[in-house]
């Protein structure tokens, strides 16, 4: 039987990689007492002067659909609140209250802490070497999109 070619290994070990995380992030993100999706939308917005709908599904990749339920939650929380948009008046802005920025102060810091513990375990030269080869891996992947999706030659 004839060996895998290398990138199935990557692939494969990209998504372990990725589902490791996601399970050690999720232990800290349940502590907050937030879902998933709510902490995401909040750590988003954090910092920011807001986001339109579309802005804030593009960041955490949530559909539009599950982002306003998830919205609709944390505007009965408190924590956040829908403006209009001033350039357009057809959508909103989703903005922290101040509620939602004490939120964002309680459980982002500590979270990006409790995540570097476990990045801690890599020696530095290794973080920048595997950063460096996940950007030109995303860029592979960036590039065979647009080649892929730019318009082909008639023959």
């Amino acid at each position: 039987m004839p060996d895998k070619p290398p990138f199935m290994n990557l692939m494969r070990e990209l998504v372990r990689c990725y589902q490791a995380f996601e399970s050690y992030s999720l232990l800290d993100i349940r502590a907050t007492g937030l879902t998933p999706p709510q902490f995401d939308v909040i750590a988003t917005l954090g910092n920011t002067a807001g986001m339109t709908f579309r802005e804030l599904g593009e960041k955490t990749l949530i559909t539009k659909g599950t982002l306003t339920g998830i919205v609709d939650r944390l505007t009965a929380k408190g924590l956040v609140r829908r403006e209009d948009h001033p350039g357009d008046a057809r959508c909103f802005k989703v903005v922290l209250t101040p509620a939602g920025e004490a939120e964002f102060r309680r459980v982002f810091q500590p979270h990006v802490h409790y995540l570097e513990d476990a990045f801690r375990r890599l020696p530095r030269e290794r973080q920048i070497a595997l950063t460096e080869g996940l950007e030109s891996l995303r860029q592979a992947f960036e590039l065979s999109k647009r080649a892929t999706s730019s318009p082909k030659e008639a023959p």
